[in-house]
């Protein structure tokens, strides 16, 4: 680029100790919609992550004695000042992420918003266990202190909404963070570190490093000083997080991918399925742990349900993320699209039928968008269950839609997968919605709708979909240490 050019490059620094500190190396970030460098992030190692994490211990012992109403009140004030800023905060988040603009202001930033208002909120009604013991004259009661130093991972899909989801209930318990947002997606996380001293926490309370996940990721889930880690992204990632945070006994969560299922029974509702199962397929370009890309129809509506979906599907148009009429934005990355577009090449190898979508239809894009990182919405029929496109997940606008017959095949097929994030199940028989539910090994069943979530329930997944469960309950017990206190009197 040229000296003009690089001039306007936005340049991100990480926060350490409520300043922002400039590093020694810095890696491009791409904006996903032109193909263009658009900003540039602080290439972090072990010598920034360790002053993160001197910064954070240092603050810890003034920070962890406050009350849980002084942090709710903190807490609630960084909500109002993001909220302020909501336009400014959606713009950036959707030229860095490629998701439309429509997405960032309805789904992302309103959701970081409120991930602090809610925990501001919970941080004040939760109470302890207590047990007597009249014959021992004994009293029992617990105690709950924040761990420590947290150590929060944060993945490029939702970037802000992701993050403060671990920010917001590690800092209400009262521990201090050292957060590592995804280096493709890491301005909404600086923007957010320019209004932490006006909304009154003190420096070295969150602290923010920019990084890869070879590097910065690495020497954080090494660092002996961070008991506790918070990680959402790959499965194959957390398998090396657990590796070399295992000599230090960390306390792990992590939030991994989804191979998700949905069932569709012939007695569900089409006229609500088909649009909720295009949008749980396609939102956010595919790009969400709990989208849809298995669909089981049952035989008797088979033809008329993937007539209807891909009509529907069909109806999305992609194109530049900064218009609001668009419904499928840019992927992440030029190797993330080469990956995607590989799984629907291979599912044409192996014989299946591709609907719409890539290499089927013509994508006409804006000239400015033209060298964006761009896919259509895209259905496969006919794939066998073993296939890849059936067992891995893709993370992308790709979605597989399969027959089956009975409830007892269909359960044994959605559950065939080493996932087990999200399912979704469509049928107006109460009592099968039940007994499927029951049966799916999956962390969260959602029956005729998709994505309501309750923040005071367990989210998580089981199997290769991840360790623990983060709520208003889970994520306090994740946050905070118990203890155990006997008197006798």
């Amino acid at each position: 680029p040229t000296m003009a050019h690089s001039k306007t490059l936005l340049v991100l620094e990480n926060f350490i100790g409520g300043k922002f500190v400039p590093c020694s190396s810095y890696i491009d970030s791409y904006n996903p919609s032109t193909g263009d460098v658009y900003c540039r992030v602080p290439d972090s190692g072990k010598e920034e992550v360790e002053a993160a994490v001197k910064a954070a211990k240092d603050a810890f012992p003034v920070w962890s004695s406050k009350s849980p109403l002084e942090r709710s009140q903190i807490l609630n004030k960084l909500a109002d000042l993001i909220e302020h800023d909501l336009e400014a905060f959606a713009q950036a988040e959707s030229k860095d992420q490629g998701k439309t603009i429509t997405f960032a202001r309805t789904v992302d930033i309103p959701r970081a918003v409120h991930n602090f208002r809610f925990f501001a909120s919970s941080i004040l009604h939760h109470v302890t266990e207590c047990t007597q013991m009249p014959t021992m004259g004994c009293v029992h009661y617990t105690s709950r202190t924040p761990v420590g130093v947290a150590g929060l991972i944060s993945p490029w899909n939702l970037p802000l909404y992701l993050l403060t989801w671990k920010i917001a209930p590690a800092i209400a318990c009262g521990n201090t963070v050292v957060a590592k947002p995804s280096e493709m997606t890491s301005v909404t996380a600086w923007m957010m570190c320019k209004l932490l001293e006006k909304a009154g926490l003190p420096p070295g309370v969150v602290n923010v490093v920019f990084g890869t996940g070879a590097k910065a990721g690495e020497a954080l889930v090494c660092h002996p000083d961070v008991p506790v880690i918070s990680f959402t992204g790959s499965t194959l990632t957390a398998q090396r997080i657990t590796e070399k945070s295992a000599p230090h006994c960390k306390r792990l969560s992590l939030e991994l991918g989804g191979k998700n299922p949905a069932i569709v029974f012939d007695d569900a509702d089409l006229s609500q399925c088909i649009p909720t199962t295009v949008r749980s397929s396609f939102a956010n370009q595919g790009e969400i742990c709990l989208c849809t890309s298995r669909i089981f129809v049952q035989r008797g509506i088979y033809n008329e349900f993937l007539k209807r979906f891909v009509a529907e599907a069909k109806k999305w148009k992609t194109g530049n993320p900064s218009d609001p009429t668009i419904d499928v934005g840019a992927l992440i990355s030029k190797e993330h699209l080469e990956k995607v577009r590989n799984y629907v090449k291979k599912a044409q190898a192996e014989g299946a039928r591709i609907l719409c979508g890539e290499g089927v239809d013509p994508l006409t894009l804006p000239p400015g968008n033209q060298k964006g990182y761009f896919m259509l919405p895209t259905v496969i029929a006919e794939v066998k269950d073993e296939s890849c496109c059936m067992q891995e997940e893709i993370f992308g606008p790709v979605t597989c839609v399969v027959a089956f017959d009975t409830e007892e095949e269909v359960i044994q097929r959605a559950n065939g997968v080493k996932y087990g994030l999200a399912a979704t199940v469509w049928s107006s028989d109460v009592g099968r919605v039940h007994r499927v539910a029951h049966r799916l090994q999956s962390g969260l069943v959602w029956t005729n709708c998709w994505l309501v979530r309750d923040l005071n329930l367990p989210f998580g997944g089981m199997k290769a979909s991840g360790i623990g469960r983060e709520g208003a309950k889970d994520s306090y017990e994740f946050f905070t240490e118990v203890k155990t206190i006997t008197i006798k009197h």
